[in-house]
């Protein structure tokens, strides 16, 4: 039963990422905290997300923004391997609300600005950006789709986002996957949920891509606003402990 709700979920979280320019994580961590120990979910999701994205970048390939990648590997590697080492060491319940706000403030500027760039992204903005992005994907798990309004400020819509953004994900995965093994976080067992998961989003990004097809620019703009929105308002939502703390 476990193995099929896995294989589910993930189908499910893979086919809306395709037409949401990410967030299938937010539909299999939780499904994954669940079924498995808290403990499986960076090891697991890393595996999963690794072979998703892996037959993304085959789908996507003509349509990769490479110059940008070029851009975004340097900081994403580092990044990824520090994150991954930090993991062992601390969680900030302060950063998961920052990147709440984050989201839900950007979608807004999104929202106001329709198709229109609120604000304008260089190339080289991305090696930061992949820097923090790799390294607090290491050190939380996952964060979401933190990046998505700069891959739509700097001009990359449906299949060159999806291309583009699978292409980075999926060095970020390698290099986390690593370290993970390297520190001794993976178990035969992880490393079998985690190839349900992958072996279950190769149909599900099939459907999407077929259904990404049929979407204008703007439904996609749209739909990433929207992803974006819950993504922000989840996260704040599951920090409204950290909230309570706070205002004591």
């Amino acid at each position: 039963m476990t193995v099929f709700l896995l294989a589910v979920s993930s189908f499910v979280a893979w086919v809306i990422s395709s037409l949401a320019g990410g967030g299938s994580p937010f539909i299999i961590i939780p499904m994954v905290n669940f079924l498995l120990e808290t403990p499986a979910i960076p090891p697991v999701v890393t595996t999963g997300m690794l072979l998703g994205n892996l037959q993304r970048v085959f789908v996507f390939w003509r349509d990769i923004d490479w110059r940008l990648t070029w851009w975004y590997l340097p900081g994403a590697v580092t990044g990824a391997i520090l994150g991954a080492i930090a993991f062992t060491q601390t969680h900030l319940e302060w950063i998961q609300t920052l990147l709440g706000l984050f989201l839900v403030s950007s979608a807004f500027s999104l929202f106001v600005g329709e198709r229109k760039s609120a604000f304008q992204v260089s190339g080289w903005v991305f090696l930061p950006a992949g820097f923090l992005h790799a390294f607090l994907s290491g050190l939380l798990g996952s964060i979401g789709p933190i990046l998505n309004p700069l891959y739509l400020n700097y001009g990359l819509f449906k299949e060159k986002m999806i291309g583009t953004k699978s292409a980075h994900v999926l060095v970020v995965h390698i290099a986390k996957m690593c370290t993970y093994a390297s520190l001794g976080a993976f178990t035969q067992s992880y490393l079998w949920y985690g190839l349900v998961i992958g072996m279950a989003a190769i149909p599900a990004n099939w459907v999407g891509q077929q259904i990404l097809q049929k979407m204008s620019d703007e439904q996609f703009h749209k739909f990433v606003t929207v992803l974006i929105t819950i993504s922000g308002l989840s996260i704040l939502w599951n920090q409204r402990k950290f909230f309570a703390v706070l205002l004591q």
